[in-house]
């Protein structure tokens, strides 16, 4: 293959910035006839480029591709992940260095799908789809993230005060299973359950059936959020390419071929839900239809309540000079002898917040998306592959990690910057070298546990930030208990938001992985659970504030669902939620956030928790009914129970929520107001941690019977990890309590467990227990033997619980990041369970600290060699940790400082 040549026009440079690259035929071949996939970008942002060829049909042995932009970084990058520094010449050419060895960051399959965990998703944070990459039937499954069953409903009982008076006597009187059994009055109706779109089919021609099975190819790029497929048939090559843009509100697919007039199919859509379908014109297929207006729809139809309507539209181009459109069956679109296929699908709903009745939307889901296709019909495939990407990678491209295992070499990482530049070279990185392509991602999963691949780590980091991206964005609905990817008209457990670890662990990646925007879809949904949430405290609990329990929906559920009380009745689930607001906060220190958003909810979520805490009979402020999530206890008669007071989680959430009170009072300069001195007195007077006769922390106010000490759940370790009130340096003693509870756990459970212990472990600065937990993780699920709560990862790196659950791709690279900094808001501490054997050379670039810094740090043999702080916004004092050595540094803004392994200032640079 001839070589990629970056060369510039002097000339043309002083008058239009234009770059020239020199592109071989070979090269163009291997991007499927599609120059898309070749975008120029710079390393600190995205510059918006055109493109033009030569004109000619054909391309010839060199061609070129004219870049023009209104300014021209100093770094360029190609899609294709190459890389080179580029300057304005004056003496033609510059060779472009393919200098970044490592290998490309994508999700690879051997074949077809045959689950839908074998599936590629693609979403744009409201729409999404699960990309199976059949040959002859291709399957796209859809989702739109407002689909879902029911109406808003009341969510009041005034019949609950008395069953609340009665379940708090009979815990007084330590008579914990009948409390538990009299606790199901206080209990409410079930939650709505998330829906799907629909799918999306494609059927080839029967020339497909005899493709060559070794051309076949699929990947998921989360460089560039673009899934591929592409195969032979004879000496035909075939490529399709898939993306979901957030600017554009669309999802795109492009089907091409290698010769003219190959591309044949008939494409169609339909859904599990009530719905029709018919074509418009000879290029749109339109599909209309609606949830159901109950959970369990009545089985006389008329009665049903209206709910969600939807509409989708398929809106399909071919190519000018080959091929026919014709319409089947007045719902089918059939493409015969084209060159290529553009496809283009967009949806709306009726849905317009969780407190307007479908019956009373304003909304007509058809004409919004007649509306969102108008709105980019004039943009071409080049351009809306653009937009997504400068969008897309303004995000994802915030943080690189590279680990490779130890080697007497350090110098394969590379000497350049880290505040400035990638690597100058990165080699070794993964045990398969050049393999990449060949060995599926699966593949990589089964052998883990023998060659453990820190690439596959690396993989899976970033996996879980492009899901996020791809399902939580501003405006969107909170990503759920499986992001917005559902095949199911009954999803498990509803697919529904779980406030007891799950939604809580979809978004703690958010702040320590650069992605803070993504998280505004949580703070927008809090605002609404705090309006249902406000009448649900004063009618069933006669308090002021506002409280969420432990499951709800799009309908911003505020009370209990029903079903067994060990799980249903909890009251925490909104102050959890309200710990999110001020770490927020201290990650970004927008005091703006903090006065018009975070601290309204803060003091409602605080003026419940004062109302629910009661005396008790020792002088502490009590919980009371209070439950450890979804975990039993054997009571001192011998019964199971559930139902107690004052669990440890309870009293951790509370300390953690009060102390966010006072702190962003202190900051708005509210500290003196009614509110903050009781929170403050309350706190004197909250219960204390204490230790079982074991030595490990009490899960319950009592040193009760744990009949299952291998339970998932972690919730008295809540101090630990996400809270702050355990500490090394705090509170040794409790951390040692916390340890031995964690071996008490073991390692075996779910997806979101195994994460959750990894983040614990990473707390407690030990980084051979954190690394044993990221192998537990990394085991290949087969879809067809699946073990419920064991774990595990599906073949496209979704993580299982068994079934597909998303939490734990959050919950793991949340927890990556702990093992390589973590923060308060003066303090830094670098490298702290870093797995020194298994990761001993890397970097990582882009991590966000508490007190708004950002952070790169580089290592080498186990050794810390480089770190790099910066604040764009803030000035701010620091204290640097590393291997007991602790420097102060006062961080200016926009200045990066640059210290070495020993702590010691190398130099500063504007930033």
């Amino acid at each position: 293959m001839d070589p990629l040549i970056i060369g510039s026009d002097s000339s043309r440079w002083a008058l239009r910035q234009t770059v020239i690259v020199l592109l071989s035929r070979e090269f163009v071949r291997s991007c499927h006839v599609s120059f898309s996939a070749i975008i120029v970008r710079s390393f600190f942002g995205t510059m918006t480029c055109s493109f033009s060829f030569g004109g000619a049909k054909e391309v010839p042995r060199a061609s070129y591709l004219t870049v023009a932009s209104s300014s021209l970084p100093s770094q360029l990058a190609l899609a294709t992940g190459s890389s080179a520094t580029v300057g304005p010449s004056k003496r033609g050419s510059i060779l472009m260095e393919r200098t970044d060895e490592s290998e490309p960051l994508k999700v690879t399959f051997s074949g077809p799908a045959k689950h839908f965990t074998d599936a590629a998703p693609i979403g744009n944070g409201r729409l999404g789809a699960m990309v199976w990459g059949g040959v002859a039937s291709e399957l796209l499954q859809l989702n739109e993230d407002t689909l879902w069953t029911g109406t808003p409903g009341n969510y009041t009982d005034p019949h609950v005060p008395a069953a609340l008076v009665h379940v708090r006597k009979l815990v007084d009187d330590g008579e914990y299973a009948d409390a538990t059994a009299a606790a199901v009055n206080l209990l409410g109706n079930p939650s709505e359950a998330y829906q799907l779109l629909g799918d999306l089919k494609l059927d080839f021609d029967d020339l497909h059936l005899t493709y060559t099975e070794q051309t076949y190819s699929r990947e998921l790029d989360l460089d560039t959020a673009t899934v591929r497929v592409g195969y032979y048939v004879g000496n035909v090559g075939f490529s399709r390419e898939y993306f979901s843009s957030y600017p554009d509100q669309v999802i795109v697919m492009k089907i091409s071929a290698s010769k003219s007039g190959c591309v044949s199919f008939t494409v169609s859509l339909d859904s599990q839900l009530h719905y029709r379908s018919y074509v418009k014109g000879s290029s749109q297929i339109i599909m209309e239809g609606a949830c159901p207006g109950k959970r369990i729809p009545p089985e006389v139809n008329d009665s049903d309540p209206k709910g969600i309507q939807f509409c989708s539209i398929l809106d399909l181009k071919i190519s000018e000079e080959n091929g026919m459109v014709s319409v089947l069956d007045d719902k089918k679109l059939k493409v015969e002898a084209s060159d290529w296929a553009i496809l283009r699908l967009v949806a709306a709903s009726s849905f317009d917040g969780p407190l307007t009745n479908p019956i009373d939307s304003k909304k007509d889901p058809t004409a919004d998306a007649v509306h969102a296709l108008k709105s980019i019909q004039n943009l071409s495939y080049l351009e809306l592959y653009a937009r997504h990407l400068s969008d897309y990678q303004n995000l994802f491209r915030r943080v690189s990690l590279k680990l490779r295992k130890s080697s007497s070499s350090s110098s394969a990482m590379g000497r350049a910057s880290l505040a400035t530049s990638e690597p100058s070279s990165i080699t070794g990185l993964c045990n398969k070298e050049n393999e990449t392509g060949k060995i599926s991602t699966a593949d990589r999963i089964k052998s883990f546990a023998i060659d453990e691949d820190p690439f596959l780590v690396e993989l899976l980091f970033q996996f879980g930030r492009y899901l996020l991206i791809s399902c939580s964005r501003p405006g969107t609905q909170v990503a759920n208990l499986q992001g917005i990817w559902n095949k199911d008209i009954a999803p498990k457990w509803d697919s529904a938001p779980h406030l007891n670890i799950n939604l809580e662990m979809n978004y703690w990646p958010c702040l320590p992985c650069n992605l803070a925007e993504c998280q505004e879809a949580l703070f927008d949904f809090l605002s609404s659970l705090s309006v249902n949430g406000s009448k649900t405290a004063e009618v069933n609990y006669g308090a002021r504030g506002w409280v969420i329990h432990h499951k709800t929906d799009i309908w911003a559920k505020s009370s209990p669902v029903s079903g067994e009380v060990v799980w249903a009745m909890w009251a925490m689930g909104g102050a959890w939620l309200c710990t999110h607001l001020w770490e927020h906060y201290k990650y970004t220190m927008d005091k703006e956030f903090l006065m018009d958003k975070a601290y309204p909810l803060l003091e409602g979520c605080a003026l419940f928790l004062l109302d629910w805490l009661i005396e008790g009979p020792d002088g502490y402020l009590e919980t009371n009914p209070s439950t450890s999530p979804e975990h039993s206890f054997i009571a001192p008669d011998g019964r199971p129970a559930s139902v107690s007071y004052s669990t440890t989680m309870d009293m951790a959430i509370i300390k953690e929520v009060f102390s966010g009170v006072v702190a962003a009072a202190e900051v708005l300069g509210y500290s003196n107001g009614d509110l903050v001195n009781k929170v403050r007195k309350a706190q004197t007077r909250l219960r204390p941690i204490k230790l079982a006769m074991d030595g490990s922390i009490m899960e319950w106010a009592q040193d009760f019977k744990d009949p299952e000490i291998h339970h998932r759940h972690l919730s008295h370790l809540f101090g630990l990890f996400p809270g702050h009130t355990i500490t090394l340096e705090l509170t040794p003693d409790l951390c040692t309590a916390a340890a031995k509870s964690l071996y008490k756990r073991g390692e075996d459970g779910p997806g979101w467990s195994t994460t959750w212990k990894i983040a614990l472990w990473a707390r407690l600065y030990s980084s051979e227990h954190a690394y044993r937990m990221v192998k537990h993780l990394i085991t290949l699920v087969d879809p067809d033997h699946e073990v419920s709560f064991h774990g595990g990862l599906y073949s496209n790196l979704f993580a299982a619980h068994p079934p597909f659950q998303i939490d734990a791709n959050f919950g793991f690279i949340a927890a990556v990041s702990e093992m390589l900094v973590q923060s308060t808001v003066k303090d830094l501490y670098l490298l702290p369970a870093l797995p020194r054997d298994k990761w001993g050379n890397g970097w990582v670039k882009g991590l966000k600290a508490r007190g708004g810094v950002t952070v790169n740090i580089r290592w080498s043999d186990g050794d810390l060699n480089e770190v790099d702080v910066w604040s764009k916004d803030w000035i701010s004092l620091h204290k640097l940790h590393y291997k007991g050595t602790s420097v102060t540094v006062d961080i200016a803004s926009h200045t990066v400082y640059t210290f070495d392994g020993r702590l010691r200032l190398m130099k500063t640079c504007s930033l």
